[in-house]
Parts: C-alpha cells; structure tokens; sequence
C-alpha cells in the first residue's frame, strides 16, 4: 500500500506493529529518502534520535518489510535498498555508473512478459523487473 502523508505511527498501529521511537524514525526516514541503504538509513535515524545500533536499523526494517510498510530491492551487485513506496507494481531504473536508483511505473496499455510459461504450481502475486542504464547526470559527464 502506498503511504501518502499518513503519520508513522498510524502505519505501525495498521499493521499491529508496536510504536517506538526507532520505528518511527525509520519510517519517516525513509519517506524522505527512498531507496537508501541500511548505512544511510542509520545515519539519518541517528541525526533524528540519537544511537540507534545498525542491528536495531536491520531489526526494524526486517519487521516492517514482513508488515508490508517497507519494500526491500536488492539490484544485482549493489547493497540492499529499502523504500516506502509498497503496494502497487512499479519498477526500478538503476544506473550502471553511480548506482542511483529510481522508481518507474509500469507501462499501460502494454503487457511486458512477466507471466511465466510454466507456474509450477505456484499462485504468483509480483513481478520484480529491473531496468539498467546510465542516468541523464552520469551521462552528461561522459
């Protein structure tokens, strides 16, 4: 579900998850930032609340990722990503060069392959598709 402007705390309370000040902190964190790392999350949340272990960082995004708050991509070669944008079936463009990462929405009217030709039984809900290239900044420096 995506999260529009809904405080934190609601989130958290939906998702029968207990409120705490480093969850919230994530959270808000990450609504500013998305597609940061667990490195950049727990510098953010520490200017927002002081120390916070990196443990507790994984520890709050291994449960909101399993709560539905939070989607985890993990692009080939590149560190887990964490963003609040949930829900909803859109895609990411990363760049080759610097590594940036953007969120792309699917295309309408046209159907990508994404149904494989054999489910072996299982019933699918999501299809994970990976754009690569180099981003307009990257490419202007070349």
């Amino acid at each position: 579900m995506p999260h529009g402007d809904a405080p934190a705390r609601t989130h958290l309370r939906q998702a029968g998850l207990r409120v705490t000040g480093p969850r919230v902190a994530v959270l808000e964190w990450l609504s500013e930032h998305p597609h940061a790392t667990v490195e950049e999350i727990g510098r953010g949340v520490r200017e927002r609340v002081g120390s916070v272990s990196t443990q507790a960082v994984y520890d709050v995004l291994g449960a909101c990722v399993r709560a539905g708050l939070v989607r985890r991509t993990e692009p080939a070669g590149h560190p887990a990503r964490y963003e609040r944008r949930t829900g909803d079936n859109h895609h990411h463009l990363v760049c080759r060069i610097c590594g940036r990462i953007e969120d792309v929405d699917c295309a309408t009217g046209t159907r990508l392959c994404l149904t494989p030709s054999d489910e072996r039984g299982h019933e699918l809900d999501e299809a994970e598709v990976v754009f690569w290239g180099v981003c307009p900044d990257c490419s202007s420096r070349r």
